[in-house]
């Protein structure tokens, strides 16, 4: 909401085969008085005729949820938004790759975690033994190229609190 001012209607990208937490994004934008449309996509071939009508229905930007589905069609994503629409994602990867913003945790720690508990189960230990781990990290990254291409200014707010910036 800080990159696109005056934005009154934001559209989500969600695969309802991934949690996903839009009860709690509701809330956040009713409370600023923002309208807010949710997009389900759960196959790949539903990402364009879902995503091309959120600019029709006059959303202004676009909130990308995690899923691993969306990410490995990230590119149709980009290249099938309305007019490259603003859009946040949350894996940082995504602003490196040409997507303007994203906020989470990197996903090469997330695998790295993945990977040790993999280890203690190949070792023998029982899954439900195995604590469940949370990211304790996460990255607000900026593609400053992506936002020039789409005529944005990315407020000096927004670029110092951010761990990445793209340029």
């Amino acid at each position: 909401m800080e990159l696109v001012p005056g934005v009154r209607h934001i559209a989500v990208l969600a695969d309802p085969n991934s949690p996903h937490v839009i009860p709690v994004m509701r809330e956040a934008t009713e409370a600023r008085g923002i309208e807010l449309s949710v997009y389900w996509v759960g196959r790949p071939d539903e990402i364009g005729p879902t995503i091309e009508p959120a600019g029709n229905a006059g959303a202004k930007a676009l909130n990308v949820l995690a899923s691993p589905m969306l990410y490995d069609h990230r590119e149709t994503i980009w290249r099938r938004s309305p007019a490259r629409m603003p859009a946040i994602y949350q894996w940082p990867d995504m602003a490196a790759e040409g997507g303007l913003i994203a906020y989470g945790p990197p996903q090469g720690r997330i695998y790295r975690t993945l990977a040790r508990q993999l280890v203690k189960v190949l070792n023998g230990s029982k899954p439900a033994d195995i604590p469940a781990e949370q990211p304790t990290t996460v990255v607000l990254s900026v593609n400053l190229k992506t936002a020039k291409a789409l005529g944005l200014t990315v407020p000096p707010s927004l670029l110092a609190r951010a761990d990445q910036v793209i340029e």
